[in-house]
């Protein structure tokens, strides 16, 4: 048949030509195919319409190397098309493409088969499918071909495959840093890029460094920060000694040469923000290991980091804080950076950048920490206040780290106080409330370096601050868990935040969590402790035990053993409640409040409804007896002056009754919390045991007295044959009952049983001085013991005998003392 020549303007003609059986129609239809691709993206994708990549794929193994050549290259202009590349990979075409890079075949077949190949290896399913059908030794060999396409087209596949770390491997076995150092010196830019890329990404490789420092691969990279002409490579070429920095025998092998001064004064001068982003960055890498830490101190790293703390640049900012901040590991370069850098980096805190902001104040945790001198200059650098305001930043790092260095600083005396003045434990409540474990910790960490003072504790009240301490002592986080208990011991050293505290259940959660081996460490256990010192009624009613050294203040109150699950009510709860036939709440409240004018009638005053008339008291510390006292004062004065002008009978009434009106109205308008009115009749208690007892020169001779003083208060000595006709249990109701309510003031009992006497020989004996401890029994019994020296047995004098614990007797022989653990004590407690 004669040749006939065929023309056709449609891609749709040309795409079925690829169906000949002839060599020469094949050739043609990919030839012009290729020039149809080339014009536009859009010309591509109407070829995958037209199903010619299937056709193409058949083509690349013709045994025509024209039709395969020119089928190649029609594919490698398609590749750069996302479908043509999807539709590639499911049919599996890398394993084709790959045997088409033989050195046998054609250089027109090795470009474009190592761009198709660099076009599908953007997708890390086409990575593994060339590294494990072995695409990477042949692309290797490829870089050494003298068509700089081909080159580069082979270079850019290896970059991508070598981003997936398991490749690095096989590189150093194929001895690629060789051909990578030699593209250096390409007269092409973008093959030198691409380079220097490559080498970035295998030389975070340690074994690779070491390879690339014995072919003077390092001095190579040194001579291209030298090159003006290269300046578009520096960044790169940084990145790459950057990584260098990492491994102390590839940091040596710098430093003997001048590479490492040449390369931190290249830095400090370069005015490329990535340049010196990236130095920064290396350093903070190389810092983390004492050996390559140790090599750049040594030339003066510090400086250099100082001097990119003044540039521009948020990002150089940020990384040289962060390099500042790894340096601090080393006790010599933390000194020389407080020194410079402290300054600058509270100036950073004022960033409106939060990169900035985070890395400067984190670089200051560090700094500061176990460092008196640094810490010193960040207070004179005006670093308290910012370091505040950091904890409402918006970054969780920052906010952690701003209340390390908080911390940090407290740890001085007039630190700690110029912060608490700036309201740090106000500015720590919302920390506290945060979902980062390690903001959680830090916060946590803080409120116990700043708790040591009543008014940051009240502050920290005030603020809603204990509620999420309490919350964190239920972290599955170690860290934070311990941190809360620690706040809890230090915030825990007052009453008031003790009671709060427990109100909250941090008690039940620290009895809970000290059950626990996996939970339970020293801080919960002290925090458990500590609660319960300054929460003594809660401590009585829960352990049934107060040791000598828990004295017994003002407000305290005995509930009895409540059940367990059941809440333990304040006292203000409990005034609260309706008059019932449960056990009556004794409390002592032996000293009335600072200002108030109380006469000494008044307090002989047992007047029946008095106590509930008494039962709310304002905050400015003066209860309702002395507003009584005054409206009497006032009372009689209307009275009197009216009186004296004829004012009739109602006028005068009317008058006294708007000025007691008026005086409630103040005391109501007052937001207070209940307190509860003094008990006078225990203060005389006290007052008279003070002037007889207190003189005794023995502690046994007032020990002996009080038990009888106390006894003597309480109904005097009983039978022990007669304890049941001793109707204690009708005086109470009696009390209850005049004073409509359940509490009790321990001053009204005078008819009282074991549990009676033994507090109120307690309350008195931690008054005066006499250590003694209170122990619950079952059915009312209580106890004191006591601890007492015995005389030296005749004939041997001066000799210290170890002291004795004897309970005292209140009921029947008041002031026998009876030896600890004998049958007499025994039958005591459980007669």
């Amino acid at each position: 048949f004669d040749p006939l020549l065929v023309e056709s303007k449609t891609a749709a003609t040309v795409v079925l030509m690829l169906s000949s059986p002839e060599e020469e129609v094949l050739a043609k239809a990919c030839d012009a195919l290729y020039k149809f691709a080339s014009k536009a993206d859009e010309n591509r994708v109407t070829l995958l319409g037209l199903g010619a990549v299937e056709h193409l794929y058949k083509l690349i193994s013709h045994e025509d190397p024209i039709v395969r050549r020119n089928a190649i290259v029609v594919l490698g202009i398609m590749a750069s098309n996302h479908d043509v590349k999807k539709l590639l990979r499911e049919l599996d075409v890398t394993n084709s493409l790959i045997s088409q890079l033989a050195p046998e075949e054609d250089v027109v077949i090795h470009e474009f088969a190592t761009l198709c190949l660099a076009h599908m290896a953007v997708e890390y399913t086409t990575k593994i499918q060339i590294f494990e059908q072995g695409g990477l030794e042949p692309l290797v060999k490829l870089l050494c071909s003298p068509d700089p396409d081909v080159k580069k087209n082979s270079l850019e596949c290896i970059y991508l495959l070598v981003q997936d770390f398991q490749s690095h491997a096989a590189v150093r076995a194929l001895n690629l840093i060789p051909p990578l150092l030699e593209l250096l010196k390409s007269e092409y830019p973008v093959i030198q890029l691409l380079a220097l890329k490559t080498l970035e990404e295998i030389s975070k490789d340690g074994e690779t460094r070491i390879i690339l420092g014995e072919n003077k691969g390092l001095d190579c990279l040194l001579q291209i920060l030298e090159t003006n002409e290269f300046s578009d490579l520096h960044v790169e070429a940084v990145a790459v000694l950057g990584n260098c920095l990492e491994d102390a025998h590839t940091l040596q092998l710098i430093q003997q040469t001048g590479g490492l001064k040449k390369l931190l004064s290249f830095v400090g001068d370069s005015t490329v923000p990535d340049i010196q982003k990236n130095a920064a960055k290396a350093i903070t890498r190389a810092a983390y290991d004492l050996e390559t830490r140790k090599i750049l101190k040594e030339e003066d790293v510090e400086e250099c980091l100082i001097n990119l703390l003044e540039t521009d640049n948020d990002g150089v900012k940020a990384a040289a804080s962060e390099a500042i901040s790894a340096m601090c590991e080393d006790s010599a370069s933390k000194r020389a950076l407080g020194l410079q850098g402290i300054p600058q980096l509270v100036q950073l805190l004022s960033s409106d950048n939060e990169e900035v902001k985070e890395a400067a104040v984190t670089a200051l945790a560090n700094l500061t920490a176990t460092s008196p001198s640094n810490a010193r200059a960040a207070a004179e650098a005006d670093a308290i206040g910012p370091l505040v305001n950091t904890l409402s930043a918006r970054r969780d790092g920052a906010i952690a780290n701003a209340a390390t260095a908080l911390t940090n600083l407290a740890t001085q005396e007039p630190f700690r106080v110029n912060i608490q003045s700036r309201g740090v434990m106000r500015a720590l409540a919302e920390p506290l409330r945060s979902t980062s474990s390690q903001v959680q910790s830090n916060a946590a960490f803080a409120v116990a370096a700043f708790g040591c003072d009543a008014e940051a504790r009240a502050e920290l009240r005030n603020a809603g601050g204990l509620r999420p301490i309490v919350e964190l002592l239920h972290s599955k986080n170690k860290e934070v868990r311990r941190n809360a208990c620690l706040a809890v011991t230090v915030c825990a050293s007052d009453e008031l935040t003790a009671v709060e505290l427990c109100r909250l259940g941090a008690l039940d959660i620290l009895e809970e969590i000290n059950l626990s081996i996996v939970r339970r460490n020293n801080y919960s256990e002290a925090a458990l402790e500590m609660l319960l010192d300054n929460n003594l009624s809660q401590k009585y009613n829960r352990m049934g035990y107060l040791s000598s050294s828990n004295i017994t203040t003002d407000g305290f109150y005995d509930c009895g053993q409540i059940k367990p699950g059941v809440k333990f009510l304040s006292l203000e709860e409990l005034s609260m409640q309706e008059l019932t036939d449960q056990r009556a709440i004794i409390f002592i409240n032996a000293k009335p409040k600072e200002g108030s004018m109380v006469s000494p009638v008044e307090q002989k005053q047992e007047l029946s409804g008095q106590w509930s008339s008494l039962s709310k008291s304002s905050t400015r510390e003066k209860d309702l007896r002395y507003y009584t006292f005054n409206h009497m004062y006032i009372m009689y004065f209307f009275f009197y002056a009216r009186k004296r002008k004829g004012k009739k009978e109602e006028e005068k009434m009317k008058e006294v009754a708007q000025v007691i009106s008026k005086a409630q109205d103040e005391v109501n308008l007052e937001n207070s919390h209940w307190l509860p009115p003094p008990d006078f009749i225990l203060l005389d208690y006290i007052n008279d045991a003070s002037k007889t007892i207190l003189p005794l020169t023995t502690t046994r001779g007032q020990v002996v007295a009080l038990a009888q003083f106390v006894a003597d208060k309480m109904g005097g000595p009983i039978e022990r044959d007669k304890l049941h006709d001793f109707s204690w249990e009708l005086h109470i109701s009696e009390i209850e009952f005049e004073l409509k309510s359940n509490i009790v003031p321990i001053g009204k009992v005078k008819k009282g049983t074991f549990c009676h006497r033994a507090l109120l020989f307690k309350v008195i004996a931690d008054r005066i001085g006499i250590c003694c401890s209170l122990v619950r029994g079952k059915y009312n019994r209580a106890w004191n013991e006591v601890e007492l020296v015995d005389d030296s047995p005749q004939g041997i004098a001066g000799l210290l005998l170890p002291p004795k614990k004897y309970i005292v007797d209140l009921m029947f022989e008041p002031g026998v003392l009876i030896k600890r653990g004998s049958a007499e004590a025994d039958q005591y407690k459980h007669m």
